[in-house]
């Protein structure tokens, strides 16, 4: 008993357990029930035990070890697989347990949370770790049937995997959500049921469990095949071994990030052992894309009709993108009103209801992008050049930024427009009110007519001097108004510009009709030139008409008589070339009044010698009408 104590104390000191005396000279790993991992003592132990057990007993007790030899050896790859995200590792999953320390950080990587631990070596030490680590999971309502803190660190087999398998229950397994399922199934229920919805459709595969289901490597394939068609060939897994689909099936979810927990040799068995399988199938789970329970998300059934809508969509919109990009890059309006006015209109109803629209579809798109991500990380396809989300936004941004130059110059020309339609009315309005006039000049010429037919006296030259004086302002202002639409390329300014010229034809027809019944020149004072054209022709002083007098001062009326301006100089004083024509018509239609005057005026002579002088200023009045007419030829073959 002293020696027992003694290697008891000198285990403790070297790190090993106070267990009892039988284990202290154990020379494997400590609660292995495996035969040679055991000591000499225990083997024979072993083997005495054997001797009373009979062949169906020794064959449970064979499957139970070969079965706890295949979970330690997955529970160990597990543990490792988060344990060296802080850079630890084990090699023995009962020993190296046993003080707590890596239990306590495979709980902190599983969690995310610190937590305290004891750094003595002391086996109170160790109890106190693996106590921290158990009331941890308790505080989880992890629930721990029958495991104490001195049965880790005493490393027993059965309760260390019991622990290992319950850690993976809850912080692995438990976490599984399938859509479409019911709340009270089990976690084992849920994965089972995750299997099952992506295996469907494969023929001749069914998962019914854990175990002989996944034997011969073809659920395994079917599974990965599901998430990733590109990499297996069902086919070709159909005519494999069973070998040699585990190997498979393991290297391709290797390559995706599934650590390798399993080895073929340990599922190439009629019934392989559940937990690991459960334990590697959850890791698949755990590591390739899902839905999050009450999120929204694309099953493996779904990716390749979503992964099309998304290109169809995509192009669709990128398409309708850039041709209105070109469509409101063009800068080039029509001048007509009714044409700008429903492009304006066009351009609004686009901004306010085809924009928004499409906006909400560019919107869809990056939703549908955003869900299939993850299985664009997962390698499930490969995003070509230009079809990224990003690409469609750049190419938006375009379009809005031409839109905003379109208004930016569409606006303003609506408005010119705008102005343009109401000098256009305006201008009709006045049209309208110097035909109006020319109505009543016309009607009261007609009645004037009537009463020189009937013997009577003219009633109403002055009245039909004053309308046909207004007439005329009205059409001075017409042409100035013409000229500002010509200016601005209104685009009816030939309509206007004939409906002017017309009035101008009507208004110089009835200024001859006024100068034929009419003899005394009421029409050339107040005139159709106006006081503007007499102070312009004034400007030019007395000795311009001096020198416009056809032969000086010969005879009284020959002295009165002056040459008529040319056209030239009347359309130099003029706004355009059409006010300056018309004024030389009315400075023509003057000159025949004025002349016509002087000739009714002349005397004929009391004797001879006065009458010949008549007769020769006659003449001269001849040869300057004469004159004149050559010089009205010549103006209008110029011209």
């Amino acid at each position: 008993s002293l020696q027992c104590s003694e290697r008891s104390f000198r285990s403790e000191r070297s790190g090993g357990s106070l267990s009892p005396c039988s284990h202290a000279t154990n020379t494997g790993p400590k609660g292995d029930t495996l035969p040679w991992n055991l000591s000499r003592h225990e083997r024979r132990k072993r083997k005495s035990q054997d001797s009373v057990l009979d062949p169906a007993e020794r064959a449970v007790v064979r499957v139970a070890d070969e079965r706890d030899r295949v979970q330690k050896k997955t529970f160990t790859k597990w543990v490792n697989k988060h344990l060296i995200k802080v850079r630890k590792h084990i090699t023995d999953l009962y020993e190296d347990l046993r003080d707590g320390h890596n239990l306590i950080s495979l709980l902190e990587v599983l969690s995310g949370v610190q937590l305290p631990r004891e750094k003595g070596r002391m086996r109170f030490h160790r109890l106190q770790n693996v106590q921290i680590a158990l009331d941890f999971l308790k505080q989880r309502q992890v629930k721990l049937v029958n495991i104490r803190n001195d049965d880790i660190t005493d490393g027993n087999p059965k309760l260390t995997l019991g622990l290992i398998w319950t850690i993976i229950l809850h912080f692995q397994i438990s976490e599984i959500y399938v859509s479409g399922e019911s709340g009270d199934l089990t976690a084992k229920e849920k994965l089972l049921l995750w299997t099952q919805q992506a295996t469907e459709g494969y023929p001749g595969l069914r998962c019914s469990n854990f175990s002989s289901s996944w034997s011969n490597g073809r659920m395994f394939n079917a599974l990965l095949h599901r998430y990733r068609p590109d990499l297996i060939d069902m086919e070709v897994v159909a005519r494999q071994s069973n070998r040699e689909n585990l190997e498979q099936a393991f290297e391709i979810a290797e390559s995706l990030g599934v650590t390798r927990l399993l080895d073929a040799e340990d599922v190439d068995v009629p019934s392989p052992d559940e937990k690991s399988v459960i334990t590697y199938v959850s890791s698949i789970y755990d590591a390739f894309p899902k839905i999050p329970e009450g999120g929204e998300g694309i099953t493996p059934h779904e990716v390749d009709q979503r992964w099309a809508e998304y290109q169809s969509r995509f192009s669709s919109l990128l398409q309708w993108t850039r041709q209105h990009t070109a469509l409101m890059a063009n800068k080039s309006f029509p001048q007509n009103p009714v044409e700008l006015k429903a492009l304006y209109n066009e351009y609004i109803h686009f901004k306010e209801t085809e924009i928004p629209a499409k906006e909400m579809e560019k919107g869809h798109i990056e939703h549908l992008y955003k869900l299939l991500e993850v299985w664009l990380e997962f390698g499930r396809f490969k995003l070509p050049q230009g079809l990224h989300p990003n690409d469609l936004e750049e190419e938006w941004g375009k379009l809005i930024l031409e839109m905003l130059e379109r208004e930016k110059a569409l606006r303003p020309a609506v408005e010119r427009l705008e102005l343009l339609l109401q000098m256009a009315n305006k201008f009709q309005n006045m049209a309208v009110d110097c035909e109006e006039k020319l109505t009543l000049a016309r009607n009261t010429l007609q009645a004037d007519m009537s009463h020189l037919e009937n013997g009577e006296p003219a009633r109403c030259e002055q009245e039909l001097g004053a309308y046909l004086q207004d007439c005329e302002a009205l059409v001075r202002q017409l042409q100035v108004d013409l000229q500002v639409l010509r200016d601005e390329k209104y685009y009816q300014v030939e309509q206007l510009a004939f409906r002017v010229t017309r009035l101008q034809e009507e208004l110089v027809s009835l200024r001859l009709q006024c100068s034929s019944v009419y003899r005394k020149g009421h029409f050339s004072s107040g005139g159709l030139l106006g006081e503007q054209t007499t102070q312009k022709i004034s400007a030019g002083g007395l000795a311009t008409l001096g020198a416009q007098t056809v032969l000086g001062a010969v005879g009284a009326v020959a002295s009165l008589l002056r040459r008529p301006m040319s056209r030239s100089d009347l359309v130099a004083m003029s706004s355009s070339e059409d006010e300056g024509s018309l004024r030389f018509i009315y400075e023509l239609l003057g000159w025949v009044e004025e002349t016509q005057e002087l000739l009714e005026r002349a005397e004929w002579g009391s004797d001879l010698p006065s009458v010949e002088q008549h007769l020769q200023e006659h003449h001269t009045i001849h040869t300057a009408q004469g004159s004149v007419q050559m010089s009205c030829i010549s103006e209008h073959s110029s011209h």
